[in-house]
């Protein structure tokens, strides 16, 4: 008998081997029928699945959130079959659940288009509608082979023979089609629904290899209600709208090309506005006690081989080799530049915590594929930070990183954050004591987080190799999530480096070191930026925060003395003198994104007057010339600066 645990506490005992739809079927016909899964001892499984020992068991409906990965997961095996009837010679290989969809990678002769999704959708709605059963099979890994060398699958067999020989297979059947999967399902195909749409096709190396065949990826969306699906294809709509990569042409920002894969030819504007997010957090920053640095980009392999980097992180370093075969890499990570400052000269107890910040570029090798404009670069630049302190200081200055994150966020618009420790990886540095001691910091930084309101989670072994972290996942204006601040608590590197202080006791010590970022990436967040805002960043963030426009030549002088007075106050703007009719420079200027026209012509340069127009609205305002630049001097000054 096994014992089994309901979640409203009750228990009951059931004949080992009894299933989850047994189970369900004998407290409810109707319960049966809507649960899809369930819940064992957390862990989603398959309903029909035989329970062998005591557990708590739940049962997943398909409205339940944890369902939408089943859903996706079945859509996948649905499309691969489509595919396979409509294009026969297709070989099947990997059909995840990723971020809002999942994929299937196909090998094909003949390229997919666009033009193909319609008759692929019309043949999964088929097998949909056909309420296919889908069934869990274990297979001998010589059964497997056979039958997949047999029907042609050669990506399949060398799954197979990647596992090993004595390990059962678990293979799903959805009537004659069949796939190679650890699961779980749902019961039938019926139970997917019709909430689901292909969104494009790319290219994909097999096993992420480009010595391997090229593969065709076919990306595609499943959601459990049409409603759902309709909201996620309008913001992707707006996502479009919001393109990062096009609004930085049209305000003139910055540009890519091919000679400099992943990397970003910052325009004169964009870099105002990328000085304007180091400025300002260089002042907060000092405000809350850190000291700034800068450390060298290029470093011994020694160097990277002592803090672990090369034995973990080596594939996603770029390295050189110069004459005399010394071995360099461009540093990944600030980190162990930061160590060497803090072992430079005899520290005390006393001069803990040591915070020590840098805006350090680093280099990281990411594939071709995975480049997306700002969001996903090879060089980008870090609000990176150190805390040098003692154990019994971690969870003080953990809680003060996160009243600084919040406040920040805050700043920028940014008040949906959820906070989410992130344990130790399977590839890590260091001894369990350290990393038991690490996690349980965190933890208590949470448990304090959380009881103020603000949503947390865990991340199972998505630490860093050399310590747990707390991730900050922002919500931008559209719904997206981003994941940016990172606090990491590393008991590990100081001491590999042989850093130390000395205690009110006169021994040497080793530091804890707390690594800290905020923005994370200027770059990226730089992206953010413009896509929550849509191009229409707030006045002090602005690259040009003003354009005066003349409606005649007859007011040139006006403007140009207007524009010397802007500039005296701190103004960033220009003049459009040009002879051209107001209501062109007007219509250029807003796709440009400048935020506040002011308009002046013959009757304005006579009484010291302004007209003011803002962008997106047809209203304009009218004010004496020193009223509006005191208003908008105000207006423009960043948060950490505004008097009141």
């Amino acid at each position: 008998m096994v014992a089994i645990t309901f979640p409203d506490g009750a228990q009951r005992e059931f004949l080992a081997g009894t299933t989850g739809l047994d189970i369900a079927r004998g407290i409810s016909p109707s319960l049966a029928k809507r649960a899809v899964a369930m819940a064992l001892d957390g862990q989603l499984t398959d309903i029909v699945a035989p329970i062998h020992a005591d557990a708590r068991l739940e049962f997943v409906q398909r409205d339940d959130p944890r369902a939408l990965e089943l859903i996706r997961h079945d859509a996948a095996h649905v499309l691969a079959e489509a595919v396979q009837e409509l294009f026969p010679g297709t070989q099947v290989t990997i059909g995840p659940v990723i971020d809002n969809g999942f994929y299937y990678d196909f090998f094909r002769s003949e390229p997919f288009t666009p033009e193909d999704f319609a008759a692929i959708e019309k043949k999964m709605r088929e097998i949909v509608a056909a309420d296919k059963p889908i069934v869990r099979e274990e297979w001998t890994r010589d059964r497997a082979r056979s039958w997949f060398e047999t029907h042609g699958e050669a990506f399949k067999v060398e799954l197979v023979d990647g596992i090993a020989a004595d390990q059962a297979l678990s293979v799903y059947r959805q009537g004659d089609w069949l796939d190679l999967c650890r699961g779980p399902h749902m019961p039938s195909t019926g139970k997917i629904g019709t909430a689901f749409k292909l969104m494009k096709v790319a290219g994909a190396y097999w096993r992420g290899d480009s010595s391997k065949p090229m593969l065709q990826r076919i990306y595609a969306t499943a959601f459990a209600k049409q409603e759902d699906l309709d909201a996620y294809l309008k913001q992707i709509e707006e996502a479009e709208r919001r393109d990062h990569r096009r609004l930085g042409r049209e305000m003139d920002l910055f540009h890519f090309q091919e000679e400099g894969p992943g990397t970003i030819f910052w325009h004169p504007k964009g870099w105002t506005l990328f000085q304007a997010l180091i400025s300002f957090m260089r002042r907060r920053q000092q405000d809350a006690g850190y000291i700034e640095v800068n450390t060298p980009q290029v470093l011994d392999r020694a160097l990277w081989e002592t803090s672990g980097h090369w034995q973990t992180y080596r594939e996603n370093m770029f390295i050189t080799k110069t004459e005399d075969d010394r071995v360099f890499a461009l540093k990944p990570m600030n980190c162990p530049g930061h160590v060497q400052i803090f072992k430079n000269g005899l520290k005390s107890y006393r001069d803990l915590p040591l915070k020590i910040a840098e805006f350090g570029i680093v280099h990281r090798y990411e594939p071709s594929g995975a480049i997306h404009g700002m969001m996903r670069v090879r060089a980008f630049t870090q609000d990176d930070a150190h805390i040098f302190c003692t154990e019994d200081q971690i969870m003080d200055e953990a809680l003060k990183i996160n009243d600084m994150v919040m406040s920040i966020y805050k700043d920028f618009g940014f008040h949906d954050i959820v906070v989410k420790l992130s344990t130790r990886p399977e590839k890590r540095v260091g001894g369990d004591e350290g990393w038991d001691k690490a996690e349980a910091a965190l933890q208590k930084v949470l448990d304090v987080v959380a009881g103020q309101g603000i949503k947390t989670g865990i991340n199972p072994g998505e630490g860093a190799f050399y310590g747990p972290k707390l991730e900050y996942t922002l919500r931008d204006a559209i719904g997206r999530e981003w994941q940016c601040g990172t606090t990491q608590v590393d008991f590990n590197l100081p001491g590999r480096f042989g850093a130390f202080y000395i205690d009110n006791n006169s021994e040497k010590q080793t530091p804890v070191m707390i690594h800290r970022a905020i923005f994370g990436s200027l770059e990226r967040f730089t992206g953010i930026l413009i896509e929550h805002f849509a191009g229409h960043l707030p006045l002090w963030l602005s690259p040009v925060q003003a354009t005066i426009c003349t409606i005649t030549s007859d007011a040139d002088d006006y403007a140009l003395e207007i524009l010397a007075l802007a500039k005296k106050k701190g103004l960033r703007v220009e003049a459009d003198l040009r002879n051209e009719k107001i209501n062109l420079k007007v219509r250029e200027l807003s796709l440009s994104k400048i935020p506040v026209l002011i308009v002046v012509g013959r009757k304005e340069a006579a009484e010291r007057t302004v007209s003011i127009r803002r962008l997106g609205s047809q209203a304009q305002t009218f004010a004496t010339l020193d009223e509006a630049l005191a208003s908008l001097a105000q207006e423009a000054a960043p948060p950490d600066l505004r008097e009141g």
